[in-house]
């Protein structure tokens, strides 16, 4: 497979990140074109390898749940990948050798497809479902009360081509703010924040992320409001961090208001009759078969978000998902409370980043309901 990258009109997050990756893969390209690296070794059949992000975010947790799932001791395995970055977790998927699946950020695909970074990139994957939201995390220093304060001060925003410096440099042009961007891995940022050495750091991550549920001195830091004027919610969903999530962070009463990113489970493009592409026809059966087990306590509560039957637009569905979906009319999904939580978090929300008034208990029940017939109705539909 060639891949051609343009370069016009690229952010540079994209293109540093785009440039960096296919350079490393170019002898990995060569290798996938020799027909000997297309026949699976008999001690690997079975085996699926999925790159990930870092340990510090929710899509190694997810990775292993899955594990769980589709791990028989025997004849199948799931084998986790820590990726390098959003861009080059892209690449791996794409072209190198051996990484049969990833977890992708949503809206780094989006951004490469608007820009035309890849000719013919929507034929590069397909995805198997659409997974969970990962919240921008923002964390500044006392006397940074808004994301405009930050303006031309030292905010990290993560390595070159991470997810994290896709979002955030998209983030603050959609907010008109400049920043001076660093670009420390998250560990190091944490400790630069400390001391004081830069203003903020910013982390794009299923929430609770560990980075900032450590042991850590967390004195004198909290995290900043992202506001969500018209430009901002065209493009990302309302969030919420409270202290349920970050005990000592966030205040009980006062719940920090910022946005999401969704993510989806990426599929490398293998030759239809293929060991590997059988290995990933059996994982989609077992997996979204035995996906109520996903929502049980112990697995991570991101699976909650996830809706097996939505889709991701403009993005071609791994056609053995589509079958599975075709012939399976019911989906197992978060019980009807925890749907309803979700949903009065979603209306709270929306309402603190419009600046109106809370919805009385009634006028959310109302809300509720109608959008449970909707939901019905959108079932009947398919």
């Amino acid at each position: 497979m060639r891949v051609k990258i343009h370069q016009r009109g690229l952010s540079r997050a994209i293109r540093a990140g785009l440039l960096f990756g296919f350079a490393i893969l170019a002898g990995s390209s060569a290798q996938a074109a020799d027909p000997r690296y297309d026949r699976t070794p008999p001690n690997n059949r079975g085996v699926i390898q999925l790159v990930t992000g870092g340990s510090a975010g929710a899509s190694i947790r997810i990775a292993e749940d899955l594990a769980s799932v589709f791990d028989d001791g025997a004849t199948r395995r799931l084998l986790p990948v820590i990726g390098r970055n959003a861009i080059q977790n892209y690449s791996d998927l794409t072209v190198l050798r051996g990484i049969d699946m990833a977890i992708l950020q949503a809206d780094v695909l989006d951004g490469m497809r608007q820009q035309r970074a890849v000719t013919g990139l929507e034929n590069t994957f397909t995805y198997v479902t659409r997974l969970y939201s990962e919240e921008f995390h923002l964390l500044a220093r006392d006397g940074v009360n808004s994301v405009a304060d930050l303006a031309k001060r030292k905010v990290n925003v993560d390595v070159a081509g991470s997810g994290t410096v896709i979002t955030a440099e998209r983030l603050f042009a959609l907010l008109g703010v400049q920043v001076d961007a660093q670009h420390e891995r998250q560990e190091v940022a944490l400790e630069k924040l400390r001391k004081g050495e830069i203003d903020a750091m910013a982390f794009v991550a299923g929430k609770p992320s560990s980075l900032f549920l450590g042991q850590g001195n967390y004195e004198g830091l909290h995290f900043v409001s992202i506001p969500a004027p018209a430009p901002v919610a065209a493009v990302y969903s309302a969030a919420t961090l409270t202290a349920q999530d970050y005990p000592g962070l966030v205040k009980a009463d006062t719940p920090v208001t910022t946005v999401s990113v969704g993510t989806f489970l990426a599929a490398a493009n293998l030759a239809p009759d293929s060991d590997r592409n059988k290995a990933l026809n059996g994982f989609v059966d077992i997996v979204f078969t035995q996906f109520a087990t996903l929502l049980e306590p112990g697995h991570h509560p991101k699976w909650k978000e996830t809706d097996l039957y939505a889709d991701l637009p403009g993005w071609k569905r791994f056609p053995a998902a589509q079958q599975w979906l075709d012939k399976n009319k019911v989906v197992a999904k978060a019980p009807v409370q925890d749907t309803k939580a979700v949903f009065k978090s979603f209306i709270d929300t929306r309402q603190q980043a419009v600046g109106s008034a809370p919805s009385s208990d009634a006028r959310r029940q109302e809300l509720f309901d109608e959008f449970q017939k909707w939901q019905a109705s959108q079932g009947q539909a398919r």
